[in-house]
């Protein structure tokens, strides 16, 4: 005991208090120091009695009273770290840095409390400044690896893991870190190699299997992520992890109830996860739904309103309900977010048309095809309305963008040809019906248009064998037969011209036009009785005709 009745203990630095506390290994060859400090052998005594909080108090009377010794603030660090008072503990040890900068554990146990108070980069800083002291010390380059992925810096964070594993490739730390820090770079068949050598030794490990659900998800693994997910919980029922797992794997392997069933547990577990609400509109949309799919994508929506998905999906829900326009505000809002968003863009231009708002509809589509030129829905609804407008050119432009990409759409080629046709492009238009009735020898739109065609061409062979398809089809037209008649009695082939009228009366007996000039075309036969029992049928249908009667009509 000194004079001063102050008790004397004796310490080994910094090391020897680390011991004391519990905590690193102390070297037996260490230096000894005398230090004289009553308060810090009571504070190590109470310590040892399992009384850190009154080991504080001598030690923060101590201080109080001037001592100012280093092994103080050493002993301070340590006991407010184990009471879990961080800052103070941080305080401390930055404390102790300053008035011994020489100190080799200094800054890394300041490193370690501003990793508790998940003050990352200020806790880097601090490793950084310990390796300087002590460039050899593994566990500080492990401590600055962990810090550097937290501030998402991965290839630092591999190169301080790296050589950990150098020193010590069985450290199962460095090589969970290094795989973590090869997942967030994108090496994933590495980082894959790396978390199956750790796993089977470490297969009960939360954080493992989180990070081999994440990695399973992004290999597209759907097997593996189901195992690891139903493995975690076991471990952790309910962990919103896992249960991100099951869902991914269920959507990917197209198992919507399933999806269904794990998206609603998440939801529970994360009301405030934008993804499982989306999640289980989709799963509900996928399973005919609709009800609960629109109040899913509702939630979504609430939790995320600049998120466009959710707002196309729910308008796609509304637009099936015939809610047209709550549909209408929910493709605004997505397209607000997201102007040129294709599948919105063409449900509102497919809304716009329903509601009877063509020029609208047409804006729409162009937006589309500006986006996605090779969109031939939205080009042929271009070029129908356009049609409709009687834009012809424009309208031809529409159904040629249709036909880049598939040259064979019989309905477009025959609108197309239609479009030619009324620009004065005859030829083109022939070419284009015949190439439609080519590909689809049945199609009746492309027989009649392009008999209608041969015929204001005065092609009747071509007429004619168009009707005769036509009718093997079970497609009759009167105005079809009528048109060829015409044809035909203008070229004096009036035998023909007559069974084509016929065939137009037969088919239209009230068939004014018809019943005259089957009058006339008969009476030019010399069948004068019977081409008067025709005039009489076309001026009973309309009186007016009784003075002209007797004249052909070439309508």
């Amino acid at each position: 005991m000194a004079e001063n009745n102050e008790q004397w203990v004796y310490v080994v630095d910094e090391d020897l208090i680390e011991k004391l506390m519990g905590n690193d290994s102390v070297d037996s060859q260490a230096r000894k120091r005398p230090i004289g400090s009553g308060a810090l052998a009571k504070a190590l005594s109470l310590q040892a009695q399992g009384r850190p909080q009154d080991a504080l108090k001598e030690i923060e009377r101590a201080i109080e009273n001037g001592e100012n010794l280093p092994e103080l603030h050493a002993v301070r660090g340590h006991l407010h770290f184990e009471l879990q008072h961080y800052r103070d503990a941080a305080a401390s040890y930055a404390k102790l840095a300053e008035i011994e900068p020489a100190n080799k554990t200094a800054q890394y146990n300041l490193g370690l409390a501003l990793e508790k108070l998940e003050r990352y980069q200020d806790a880097a800083t601090a490793f950084q400044k310990a390796l300087e002291a002590e460039p050899g010390r593994l566990e500080t380059k492990l401590a600055l690896g962990l810090c550097q992925l937290q501030l998402k810096k991965p290839e630092q964070a591999l190169e301080q893991f790296t050589a950990c594993l150098q020193a010590n490739p069985q450290q199962e730390k460095a090589q969970f870190g290094r795989a973590v820090a090869l997942h967030l770079l994108g090496r994933l068949d590495e980082a894959a190699d790396m978390y199956r050598k750790i796993f089977p030794g470490n297969s009960n490990s939360p954080e493992l299997l989180i990070n081999l659900i994440s990695l399973g998800i992004a290999r597209k693994e759907d097997s593996k992520v189901r195992d690891y997910s139903e493995r975690l919980l076991k471990i952790r029922p309910q962990a919103r992890p896992a249960l991100e797992g099951l869902v991914a794997s269920a959507l990917a392997r197209g198992d919507y109830k399933s999806a269904a069933q794990f998206c609603l547990q998440l939801v529970k577990v994360a009301p405030d996860s934008y993804e499982a609400w989306f999640n289980l509109g989709v799963s509900y949309q996928k399973t005919a739904r609709p009800d609960q799919a629109g109040h899913a994508y509702q939630e979504a929506a609430k939790l995320r309103p600049e998120g466009e998905q959710a707002q196309a999906n729910l308008g796609m829900i509304l637009h099936e309900r015939g809610d047209l326009n709550g549909a209408r505000r929910a493709y605004e809002r997505a397209l607000k977010q997201v102007p040129d968003l294709p599948g919105t863009l063409w449900n509102m231009a497919l809304l716009c048309e329903k509601q009877g708002n063509a020029a609208e509809a047409e804006e729409y589509y162009q937006k589309l095809l500006l986006k996605k030129p090779d969109w031939e829905d939205a080009a042929f609804r271009l070029g129908y309305l356009r049609m409709e407008r009687e834009d012809w050119a424009a309208s031809a432009e529409a159904f040629e963008m249709c036909l880049q990409k598939q040259g064979e759409r019989p309905e477009a080629l025959i609108n197309l040809g239609i479009a030619f046709w009324r620009q004065g492009q005859p030829d083109r238009a022939h070419g284009c019906f015949e190439k439609a009735v080519s590909l689809q020898p049945k199609n009746a739109d492309a027989l009649r248009a392009l008999a209608a065609l041969a015929v204001e061409q005065g092609d009747t062979t071509v007429a004619l064998d168009c009707q005769s398809r036509l009718a093997g089809l079970g497609e009759r037209s009167p105005e079809l037969s009528y048109n060829i008649g015409l044809a035909l009695q203008d070229k004096n082939q009036n035998e023909a011209a007559v069974r084509c009228y016929r065939q137009a009366v037969e088919q239209k007996p009230n068939f004014v036009e018809a019943l005259l000039n089957l009058g006339h075309v008969l009476k030019a036969l010399g069948q004068e009785n019977e081409a008067r029992s025709y005039w009489a049928k076309a001026v009973a249908e309309r009186p007016e005709l009784a003075a002209q009667y007797f004249e052909p009509t070439h309508n």
